[in-house]
C-alpha cells in the first residue's frame, strides 16, 4: 500500500513528522518499507506565465520567450521545448536556482541571446513526465508562487508492507483510522454525500451464486463527458499511490478504491444487453480482458455477465467489450462485495492480478458499498457531468458481525502490563471494535472491516498494538527464562552429546521420512505410517527405528573412503497404535564400524566388536545397573544381539548388523548398532558419598568351571547375592576354554576386592567370605576350578 502523507493529513493530522509517523506505524504492525520525498530537493523554481514567443534568429529549434515570473519585470529566457506557447503557465528556474543533481542556474547566452533562467520540464524537476516538453501548469496557478508549494512537493510517499490479515489498511480511510487509534488524534473523514438523482433509469441485476456475492449495487449515469480531463489534484494523489492515470472515469474508480478501500468498475451502458448477472463461468467461455489478454475461463471463476456474454472476471479484471472510452456517453457504475474465497488464487490461476483482486481476496468491508458508489457518483458528476439514476441493489449471503468476549485479567496476563478499563475501552472504540462492558471485561463486536477478529487473543493483540509494544517493559518481552536446576538424578541433553563425542562418536541428523524398504528390512514393519504427500518417492513413510538412517550415513562415508565411522543420532521414531492413533518416542541410536582404534604403531590393529560398543553403552548409562540379555531383532545378527535391560525392563537393543542386510546394502564388514530410549539415558543414579577406608584392601581370585550354556552374568548375579559390605568389587577378568576342561564346559575367573571400613581384615574374615562366595556360585551350577 502506497500513499501520500499530505493526503493522509486531510483525514487525520497528528503532531508527528513523517519519520515519527513511519516509526509509529511500523511498531503497530504496519511495516513502513519506504518513506521517500515526493520530489528530489531543488530550489528557486517559481510559477511563470509565458507572455511572448519569438523564433531565435540563429537557431531553428530555439525560441526567445518573455515570461512573467512575479519579479516585477519580464524575463527573457531562451527555450527549446516544442510545446512552449503564449499564455501557458510553466515552472521557471530563476538565476541562482539549484535543480536536482546540483545543477545551478545562472544568466547565460545561447547563440548570442541572453537567457535569464530556464523554463523547466517535469523531468528536469525530477517529476513524472506526461508530455514531451515543458510541464504545463493549471491556468489558475499563481504567478511567482514557489513551485514546491504550488505542486505540494514537500510531501512524503509511504510504502507499507500490509500483512494479509489487514486488508482494512489498504485505503486512506483504514490507515487514518489506525493513526487515530494510535495517537488519539481526531479523524475527519471525507464528508458523505449523496448524488442528485435526476433520472429514473436503472440497471437490473441478479445474483445466481449468493455465497460468492453478498451485495451488488449498480447506478446508471447518462450524458457523461468521458473525455473530460482528470483534475491535477486527483492525478497527483493517484500517482503518489503508485496508480497510473488513464481517463477521468477510470481514475475516479481507482481514487475511491484508494480512499475508501472499495474496488469499483465502470461499464459502458450502451454495450450491455439486459440484466447484469453474477454467476460462475461456463467451461470454455472466453473473455477479452482490459490487459489485452484473452483468457479461457474456468468453471470455478466468478463473472459479471449480461444476458449474452461474460463482461468481466468478478473482482479481478474487466472486459474490453464493455469498457468505457472517450466516446462513451452513458455508464453503469458497479460496486460489489465478493467473498474472499471465490477471488483468492485467481491471480495466480490466470497469471495476472489487479489492485481490486489484491483487496477482494483479503476481504473488503461488506458495509462499504453504498458509501463508495455515492462517493464515485458525486465525483463523476463534478468532473464529467451527467445525470444520475437511483441505486439498484441485489443481495446474496453477507457475513455477520462476530461478538468476542474479552477478559481484562487475561489481557493483563498476556501483555504483562496493568490496564485500566477506561483505557481499554478507548482503544477499542478508536479501532471501531464496539466494546460493551461486562463483569469480566467487555463483549467486543468485530466491525465489518475486520475479518481477522475472531477470538479473544485477536482483541488482546489489538490492545497490545495500540498500547505500544515498545511501552511494555523489557522483562516482559525479552524472553528471559527462569532456569530451574535439574535434579541430581537427571542429566542434560548436552551432557549426553558431550559423552558421545568424548567416546569418538559424531552426531548426525537424518530425515524422519524414510524409504519403505528400510522399515521392512530394519524393523520388519509391513504397515508403516504412510505420508499423504511425501516430498520424494523414497521418503514416503515415517521411521520406527533409527537404524536405516545410520546405515545410509555409513554407506555415504564408505563411498568417500572413510573406513572408520562412529556416528550417533538423537531423534524421534513413530509408531502406529492398535487404536489407529500414533505415538512418538525419542531414541538415541549409534553405529560403529572399522578399527577399534585409529591405525597407529603403539597398538595392533583390530576391528571393533560387540564388547567395545557394549562398553560405550555402559558408560552412557552411567551408574545405572544395566544388563545385557540375548535377544532377536530383525535388523541384527541372530546370535550377536542383546536386549539392554534396566530394572527388568527392556530399554534398547545392541548387536551386529544381520548378514542378509550386510550383503543387500553392500557393506564390506558388519557394523555394530545400538538403539536406546533417550529418556532412560537422561536418568542416572543418585551419587552416594562415603568415607574412604584407611585399612588395606585384600584381593582374592577365584576360577569357576561352569557349563557353556550358563552366562557369565548368571555367575556374577549369584556372587552378588552375598550382601556383605566388606565385598567392594567383583570383576570378571578371564574366560578359558580348552585343554584341561571337560567338553561343554568353560572357566571364568573373577577377582574380589575386600575391605573393611573400621578394621584390618584377618585371614579368618577373608576365608569366611570366600566360602560364602563359593557356595553361592554352586547355586548357579559353577564349581571351583581345581
Amino acid at each position: 500500500m502506497q500513499f501520500s502523507h499530505n493526503w493522509l493529513s486531510t483525514w487525520v493530522n497528528p503532531d508527528l513528522s513523517a519519520e515519527q509517523l513511519a516509526h509509529l506505524l511500523t511498531m503497530a504492525g504496519l511495516e513502513v518499507e519506504e518513506a521517500e520525498p515526493a520530489a528530489p530537493a531543488f530550489s528557486g523554481v517559481v510559477v511563470a506565465e509565458v507572455k511572448s514567443v519569438q523564433k531565435h534568429p540563429d537557431a531553428d529549434r530555439l525560441n526567445i520567450t518573455q515570461v512573467d515570473a512575479g519579479t516585477g519585470e519580464w524575463l527573457q529566457i531562451v527555450c527549446g521545448a516544442p510545446n512552449v506557447q503564449v499564455g501557458i503557465k510553466v515552472p521557471c528556474a530563476l538565476p541562482g536556482a539549484v535543480l536536482p543533481g546540483n545543477f545551478k542556474i545562472k544568466p547565460t547566452k545561447m547563440r548570442g541571446q541572453v537567457s535569464n533562467g530556464m523554463l523547466c520540464s517535469a523531468k528536469e524537476l525530477g517529476l513524472p513526465e506526461d508530455v514531451d516538453g515543458l510541464l504545463i501548469l493549471a491556468a489558475d496557478a499563481p504567478v511567482g508562487a514557489d513551485i514546491r508549494a504550488h505542486l505540494d512537493l514537500d510531501d512524503t510517499v509511504f510504502t507499507l508492507k500490509i500483512t494479509p490479515n489487514r486488508a482494512d489498511c489498504l485505503s486512506i480511510k483504514g490507515i487514518a483510522r489506525e493513526v487515530g487509534a494510535l495517537t488519539q488524534a481526531t479523524v475527519t473523514p471525507v464528508a458523505e454525500q449523496t448524488a442528485n438523482v435526476s433520472i429514473d433509469d436503472i440497471q437490473p441485476v441478479r445474483i445466481d451464486t449468493p455465497t460468492d456475492c453478498g451485495r451488488f449495487l449498480t447506478r446508471v449515469i447518462r450524458d457523461v463527458n468521458a473525455a473530460a480531463p482528470t483534475p491535477a489534484w486527483l492525478k497527483q494523489r493517484l500517482h503518489r499511490s503508485g496508480v497510473r492515470s488513464i481517463s477521468a472515469l477510470v481514475d475516479i474508480g481507482n481514487y475511491v478504491m484508494l480512499e475508501l478501500g472499495q474496488p469499483m468498475h465502470v461499464f459502458d451502458a450502451d454495450t450491455l444487453s439486459g440484466s447484469l448477472i453474477v454467476r460462475r463461468a461456463t467451461a470454455g467461455e472466453t473473455l477479452a480482458c482490459l490487459n489485452e489478454k484473452t483468457v479461457t475461463l474456468q468453471a470455478d471463476t466468478l463473472v459479471v455477465a449480461d444476458e449474452t456474454q461474460a463482461l468481466s472476471m468478478a473482482g479481478l479484471m474487466g472486459g474490453n467489450a464493455s469498457a468505457v472510452h472517450e466516446a462513451t456517453r452513458h455508464i453503469v457504475l458497479e460496486c460489489a462485495w465478493f467473498a474472499p474465497a471465490i477471488i483468492a488464487g485467481k491471480a495466480r490461476q490466470y497469471g495476472f492480478g489487479s489492485d481490486s483482486s489484491f483487496r477482494y481476496e483479503r476481504g473488503v468491508d461488506y458495509a462499504l458499498q453504498q458509501q463508495a458508489i455515492e462517493r464515485a457518483s458525486v465525483l463523476i458528476a463534478q468532473i464529467c457531468g451527467g445525470r444520475c439514476g437511483p441505486v439498484t441493489e441485489a443481495l446474496g449471503n453477507l457475513p455477520s458481525a462476530q461478538q468476542v468476549p474479552l477478559r481484562l485479567a487475561r489481557a493483563e496476563k498476556l501483555l504483562g502490563v496493568p490496564l485500566q478499563s477506561t483505557q481499554v475501552e478507548t482503544m477499542l472504540r478508536h479501532l471501531g471494535l464496539q466494546p460493551q462492558a461486562n463483569a469480566a471485561g467487555f463483549d467486543v463486536t468485530a466491525p465489518s472491516f475486520r475479518f481477522d477478529i475472531a477470538i479473544e487473543a485477536d482483541v488482546i493483540e489489538e490492545i497490545g498494538r495500540v498500547y505500544g509494544y515498545e511501552n511494555i517493559p523489557d522483562q516482559h518481552t525479552s524472553g528471559r527464562l527462569a532456569m530451574i536446576k535439574l535434579p541430581e538424578t537427571r542429566q542434560t541433553r548436552f551432557d549426553i552429546y558431550r559423552q558421545m563425542a568424548a567416546r569418538g562418536y559424531q552426531e548426525v541428523v537424518s530425515y524422519a521420512f524414510v524409504d519403505e524398504a528400510w522399515e521392512r528390512d530394519f524393523a520388519a514393519n509391513s504397515q508403516p505410517i504412510r505420508l499423504q504427500n511425501p516430498i520424494a518417492s523414497h521418503m514416503s513413510v515415517m521411521r520406527s527405528t533409527l537404524f536405516g538412517g545410520l546405515v545410509e550415513v555409513l554407506q555415504n562415508n564408505l563411498n568417500r573412503k572413510q573406513n572408520r565411522v562412529r556416528v550417533f543420532e538423537v531423534a524421534r521414531v513413530f509408531h502406529k497404535n492398535n487404536d489407529a492413533s500414533f505415538s512418538q518416542t525419542e531414541k538415541i541410536g549409534g553405529l560403529a564400524y572399522g578399527l577399534a582404534l585409529p591405525e597407529q604403531w603403539g597398538e595392533s590393529s583390530r576391528h571393533i566388536d560387540f564388547y567395545d560398543v557394549k562398553a560405550d553403552i555402559e558408560a552412557l548409562l552411567g551408574r545405572q545397573t544395566v544388563r545385557f540379555q540375548a535377544a532377536q531383532h530383525p535388523a541384527l545378527h541372530p546370535g550377536r544381539t542383546a536386549a539392554i535391560m534396566l530394572g527388568g525392563e527392556t530399554i534398547g537393543v545392541i548387536g551386529e548388523l544381520h548378514p542378509k542386510w550386510l550383503q543387500q546394502y553392500d557393506l564390506p564388514q558388519a557394523p555394530l548398532l545400538f538403539e536406546v530410549n533417550f529418556d532412560t539415558v537422561l536418568q542416572r543414579d543418585k551419587v552416594r558419598y562415603q568415607p574412604q577406608s584407611k585399612f588395606q584392601p585384600v584381593r582374592r581370585d577365584l576360577a569357576f568351571v561352569l557349563p557353556e550354556a550358563t552366562t557369565a552374568q548368571t555367575l556374577l548375579d549369584a556372587l552378588a547375592s552375598i550382601n556383605n559390605p566388606r565385598i567392594r568389587q567383583i570383576n570378571l577378568f578371564d574366560v578359558y576354554r580348552g585343554t584341561g576342561l571337560p567338553e561343554g564346559m568353560k572357566s571364568i575367573a573373577v577377582n574380589i576386592q575386600l575391605q573393611d571400613q573400621d578394621a584390618t581384615l584377618t585371614d579368618a574374615d577373608v576365608d569366611a567370605i570366600m566360602a560364602a562366595l563359593i557356595e553361592a556360585a554352586r547355586t548357579a551350577g559353577a564349581q571351583l576350578r581345581g
